[in-house]
C-alpha cells in the first residue's frame, strides 16, 4: 500500500513543481534570528573518456592541453553550481591515472599504455583541482569492457586480453571481460579498491555495462554472449545455477565487494552505481522497455535494497510524459525500493535535452529536476542529479572558459541550445549553491568549529572572512546578513578568504561561519559581527 500512496503525492508534488504552484526560488530575504539552511542537493556531471566524449577532446595532447581542457570542464562546473564531477579513469581494461595493474588508456595518450607526456597523473591532478574549487570528484569504472569500437591501434603487452586472454571474449565489435572468469572479478575489483588505497577520492561510481547489451545478427536475432566454457567450469564444480541466475550471481559478488572493500579501506568514499533506469518491465506497472534484470545481469533492485551502494543513479532517459517510460513514475518507484535510505541521484539524459526535439522541449530537463525535487515531500526521496554529460553543458565555442580561450583543441562545440539549457538550469533551478547531502551511514563525525575572524583588507578596504584553522573538512560555508537579507556561500575547504563587501559598504549584521565533513556532517556554527573601520 505505500508504494501506491506515495505514487499519488508525487505525483501531486510532481505538477505543484512544474506547473508553477510554489516553484523553487532562492530565498531572498529571512529573519535576523539566523539564515535559512544551506540547500542540501547533489549536483553532478558525468565526465566521458570513453571515444573521447568529453575529456580528453582527443588522444595524443599535451599533458598540458589535456590540464587546461580539464580546468576549462571543472571551471564551468563550478560555475553552473555544480558540485560534483564523475571522472571515467577506466573505460575499457585501461587507465587514465597510474597504474600497475592496467595500462595507460590510449584514449589518452593515443598509443595504449603510453604515459602522458611531458608525465603526469591525471587522476592526482583532476583530484587536487575539483577540491580546489569545492567539487567532489568520484572515480568511475566500466567493470568488464576490455575493447570499445572507437579504439584504434593494438593493446599494450600488459592489457589483460593480451596477459590473460582466456578471461577476455569477442562479442560484436566489443572485447569484454567474461564476469564468470574467477580472475576477472578478482581483478575488476583489485582495480577499483586500487584507487580507493592511493587517491583522496570521494567516491567510486560503477556504470551500467555489467553483461553486454545483447548483439543481433543479419537476421536481427539476438546472439548469446559466449561464456559457454566458464559456465561449463561452473557447472562442473557442482554449481547449480541456471545460466542467468549465475550471471546475475556473478556481477552480485563484484558489486558487493567493491562495496565492502571500499569501506574497510575508507568508511567516507561513496559507493554509486548508475544501472540502466529500468530493472524489469512491469516494475511498476505501466513500465515497458529493456529488461536489464535479465539481458544485463543485473539485479539492481537487490543492490539498492541490500545497501551495497551509497548512492543510486539510475538513468531514467526519458521524458516526463512518456509513459511507457515516464521520468517520475520510474523515479517514484526506486524510491519505493530504497528500503535502506540510501542516497537517490537520478541520471538525466541531457545530451538530448540539449539536442532538443519535440519530446524534449526547452524546459524538460529543469522539469524533471523539478520531478526530483517534488519527492522530497513524500518522505525519503531523491537528493540531487547527475547530468550525462558534461559535454552538454559547455558553453559554446569562443565562450568564456572555453578550452579553445587557451589554444587548446576540442571536439566541435556543442549546439547553441546547450549553452542556452545550461544558462536556463543556472537561472531557475541553481541560483544559489548547495552542500552534497549528508551521509549519517558513513559517519556521525561533526568537526569543530572553524577558526575565523571578519576585518577590513588593510590594502583594499574590502570586508573579508578569514579563515585561519578548519582541518579535516572538505568545505567552509559563510552566511552574512545585511539587514533582513542573508547571502551564502560554500567554499572549499582549502580558501582561507572571502570578501563579503567593498571599502564603501557598511559592515555586516551577522556572519555564520561553519566547517563540513567529508560525510557531510555541519560544525556548530561560528557566530561574527561584521568589521567596522
Amino acid at each position: 500500500m505505500r508504494p501506491r500512496l506515495r505514487t499519488r503525492l508525487t505525483t501531486l508534488a510532481v505538477a505543484t513543481a512544474i506547473f508553477g504552484i510554489g516553484l523553487d526560488l532562492p530565498a531572498q530575504s529571512a529573519s535576523p534570528a539566523g539564515p535559512h539552511p544551506i540547500r542540501r542537493e547533489f549536483r553532478g556531471a558525468w565526465v566521458a573518456s570513453v571515444a573521447n566524449i568529453d575529456w580528453p577532446s582527443k588522444p595524443g595532447l599535451s599533458a598540458w592541453q589535456q590540464q587546461a581542457e580539464l580546468i576549462a570542464i571543472l571551471d564551468r562546473a563550478r560555475d553552473l553550481r555544480l558540485n560534483a564531477i564523475l571522472l571515467q579513469v577506466r573505460p575499457a581494461g585501461d587507465a587514465l591515472y597510474a597504474s600497475t595493474l592496467e595500462p595507460w588508456s590510449a584514449y589518452l595518450t593515443g598509443v595504449e599504455g603510453r604515459p602522458p607526456e611531458p608525465y603526469y597523473d591525471p587522476l592526482a591532478f583532476a583530484v587536487k583541482e575539483a577540491h580546489a574549487r569545492g567539487l567532489e570528484l568520484h572515480a568511475w569504472f566500466n567493470p568488464y569492457r576490455a575493447r570499445h569500437p572507437s579504439a584504434t591501434g593494438p593493446h599494450a603487452r600488459t592489457h589483460l586480453s593480451v596477459t590473460h586472454p582466456h578471461w577476455v571474449r569477442r562479442y560484436g565489435k566489443y572485447e569484454w571481460m567474461d564476469p564468470g572468469e574467477p580472475g576477472v572479478l578478482a581483478h575488476s575489483v583489485k582495480v577499483a579498491l586500487d584507487v580507493v588505497k592511493r587517491y583522496d577520492v570521494d567516491g567510486i561510481h560503477v556504470d551500467d555495462y555489467f553483461y553486454p547489451y545483447p548483439e543481433t545478427d543479419s537476421t536481427k536475432a539476438e546472439v548469446p554472449f559466449p561464456d559457454s566454457t566458464s559456465y561449463a567450469r561452473y557447472r562442473a564444480k557442482g554449481g547449480a545455477l541456471g545460466l542467468s541466475d549465475w550471471r546475475r550471481w556473478n556481477v552480485d559478488r563484484y558489486v558487493e565487494r567493491v562495496y565492502v572493500g571500499t569501506k574497510r579501506l575508507k568508511p567516507w568514499v561513496k559507493v554509486g552505481i548508475s544501472p540502466f533506469g529500468i530493472w524489469r518491465p512491469g516494475y511498476p506497472a505501466s513500465i515497458q522497455g529493456f529488461d536489464s534484470y535479465e539481458k544485463l545481469a543485473g539485479d539492481s533492485r537487490k543492490w539498492l535494497r541490500e545497501g551495497w551502494v551509497d548512492y543510486f543513479t539510475p538513468q531514467l532517459y526519458w521524458p516526463i510524459a512518456r509513459t511507457a517510460q515516464s521520468y517520475p513514475v520510474l523515479l517514484d518507484w526506486w524510491i519505493g525500493e530504497n528500503v535502506k535510505g540510501r542516497h537517490m541521484w537520478p541520471g538525466h539524459n541531457s545530451s538530448r535535452a540539449a539536442a532538443g526535439s519535440a519530446e524534449w522541449g526547452p524546459d524538460e530537463l529543469n522539469n524533471q529536476v523539478r520531478a526530483t525535487r517534488a519527492t522530497t515531500g513524500t518522505g525519503q526521496g531523491a537528493t540531487g542529479d547527475i547530468f550525462f554529460s558534461m559535454r552538454s553543458l559547455m558553453p559554446v565555442q569562443g565562450a568564456a572558459r572555453s578550452p579553445q580561450s587557451v589554444g587548446v583543441a576540442t571536439q566541435p562545440p556543442p549546439p547553441a541550445q546547450a549553452e542556452a539549457l545550461a544558462d536556463k538550469l543556472v537561472a531557475e533551478l541553481y541560483g544559489e549553491p548547495a552542500l552534497i547531502p549528508a551521509s549519517p551511514w558513513l559517519g556521525t563525525q561533526r568537526p569543530a568549529r572553524p577558526v575565523a575572524r571578519v576585518e577590513r583588507d588593510a590594502a583594499s578596504g574590502d570586508e573579508v572572512v578569514r579563515v585561519m584553522s578548519a582541518l579535516g573538512v572538505r568545505w567552509i560555508t559563510v552566511q552574512v546578513r545585511r539587514g533582513d537579507t542573508w547571502r551564502s556561500w560554500v567554499l572549499p575547504a582549502a580558501q582561507r578568504s572571502l570578501v563579503i563587501g567593498d571599502a564603501d559598504s557598511a559592515p555586516a549584521d551577522d556572519v555564520v561561519v561553519r566547517a563540513v565533513h567529508r560525510n557531510g556532517r555541519e560544525s556548530l556554527p561560528l557566530q561574527l559581527r561584521g568589521a567596522h573601520r
